[in-house]
């Protein structure tokens, strides 16, 4: 009987189910995407009991597609959207508040009082985060200042704290476990990644009693067992991993100096740093990668706001373009953007410049300018970001990277991706599969169940859709970089009064 492993890829926009088979080819994808709520400007929220109802459906409805039954899945590997926060009754099951998302920024305010209070060294330098809202931490606190008897009832042990793959395994497993993996665990700013566990300290800091926090285990080991939900047989749920960590591991970025830019509506770099922390001078994260057989590895990640947006901005706000896939037909009709340069700031700068306050910003209009030369900017200001967070991540690591592994929608794009390669001076290569967030949790259940028997077995499967190299000079890349920094200068002098 063949056997198939099933990732279910917990988003923010949709919930989804995709099998793999032993080669880590795609046997059937299945997807639903759920409501996204918005209570006040800046606020963003889900139903945590719609995230839960649309993963079950999807993971039974893939299970039809792929034409076999839930007795050929070997394992089921989670991998969710991180830092989005959901607290729930223990005796009924049922969350006391909508989950609060990542994007939500109801708690800046609190955070800018933290930093004030001089905490955030402190919190860097265990957690390797910075004090921002973006985390989990704050909106823990949230609930518990503002839903009536929520503190009590967390103090007497009544409620659950988890993450969205914490929140899925409970219920998979009929309200056995309640339990979290290292990567969540190292995204809410109460964990210390130096001694792997949750900290006093921040626990004291935040006011969160210890009692609503999960088991903490590691990203690949079987944890419990899916029962009754998608099927009558027990399936071994085993491997859980935010997902920027799961695309970096299948990437199988899986030796230090391995990197991958994951090109969605914002841009995710992640680099492998190794068994040590590395603690980040340019304004990037440190976070754990991966724990696998005892082993931690590390990362340093840098966040871009908005990658493919700008595209998205350029059909929908502009409507210079009736598709998004147009993009690269009406850039390709002009040689360069013919200096116009386009910062994309639309919700502030993200690494490694922090800018909350700044906005989007064209410079270098002239009379000449038209909409191909707008197009060629908007794609070319991804991949100057992505150059940004790269040079940051050689700073930290103190290496050179000649190498960018990339996946993500944007990455079809062909002259983007050239660009990209021009303007880091590196390869660009793409693999043929870009499902590597839902690759990657496969792989780490696979890997527990001894479906695949190591990581260098899984390293042979990876295989390359296309390579781009660098062609330009460097001189004149150089010359590039410099009007993008001035570029940059503008749209940060925007927000000096």
């Amino acid at each position: 009987m063949s056997k198939y492993i099933l990732a279910l890829d917990q988003g923010t926009t949709s919930s989804r189910a995709i099998i793999f088979n032993h080669d880590g080819e795609i046997k059937a994808i299945a997807q639903k995407e759920f409501k996204q709520i918005f209570p006040q400007p800046g606020w963003v929220e889900h139903d945590a009991m719609e995230i839960w109802t649309s993963q079950a459906s999807v993971a039974a409805e893939v299970i039809l597609k792929a034409r076999i039954s839930a007795e050929n899945i070997a394992a089921i590997g989670i991998t969710n959207q991180r830092e989005t926060t959901i607290i729930w009754d223990r005796t009924t099951g049922k969350p006391i508040h909508n989950a609060i998302v990542w994007q939500d920024r109801r708690t800046a305010a609190y955070c800018d009082s933290l930093i004030k209070a001089g905490k955030e060294q402190m919190v860097k330098d265990k957690t390797g985060l910075r004090l921002d809202a973006y985390f989990s931490g704050t909106k823990v606190k949230w609930i518990l200042d503002n839903i009536p008897d929520a503190r009590k009832r967390a103090e007497n042990g009544e409620l659950a704290f988890g993450t969205v793959d914490s929140w899925l395994i409970w219920n998979f497993t009929n309200r056995k476990l309640h339990i979290t993996d290292v990567t969540n665990a190292s995204r809410t700013l109460l964990y210390n990644i130096h001694e792997m566990q949750w900290d006093k300290e921040l626990l004291q800091l935040f006011d969160i009693p210890e009692s609503l926090l999960p088991a903490v285990k590691s990203s690949s080991e079987v944890y419990g067992y899916a029962e009754g939900n998608i099927s009558p047989y027990r399936i071994p749920i085993a491997g859980i991993a935010g997902d920027q960590q799961a695309a970096l591991f299948g990437q199988l970025c899986t030796q230090p100096g391995m990197i991958k830019n994951t090109y969605g509506t914002g841009c995710f770099m992640v680099l492998n740093t190794g068994e040590k922390p590395i603690e980040s001078k340019n304004n990037l994260l440190t976070t754990v990668a991966w724990q696998i057989n005892g082993k931690t590895n590390y990362a340093l990640e840098g966040s871009i706001f908005i990658g493919g947006a700008v595209v998205q901005w350029l059909r929908d706000g502009l409507g210079i373009i009736r598709h998004s896939a147009d993009v690269e037909k009406l850039a390709a009709t002009v040689p360069h953007s013919d200096g116009v340069y386009f910062v994309p700031a639309f919700a502030g700068l993200g690494a490694p410049y922090w800018n909350q306050h700044a906005r989007g910003t064209m410079v270098g209009l002239t009379r000449g300018s038209t909409a191909a030369h707008i197009a060629r900017a908007s794609l070319d200001s991804i991949a100057y970001q992505t150059m940004d967070v790269l040079k940051a991540m050689e700073a930290d690591a103190g290496m050179p990277i000649t190498e960018l592994r990339v996946d993500g929608g944007a990455t079809k794009n062909n002259i983007l991706m050239q660009f990209q390669a021009d303007i880091l001076n590196a390869r660009v290569v793409r693999p043929v599969i870009t499902e590597t967030t839902a690759l990657g949790a496969a792989y780490l259940a696979g890997l527990a169940i001894g479906f695949w028997d190591s990581i260098e077995s899984i390293a042979k499967q990876w295989q390359i859709d296309a390579t781009f190299e660098a062609n330009m000079e460097p001189a004149e890349s150089q010359r590039l970089c410099k009007e993008w920094a001035r570029a940059i200068r503008a749209a940060q002098a925007w927000t000096q009064e």
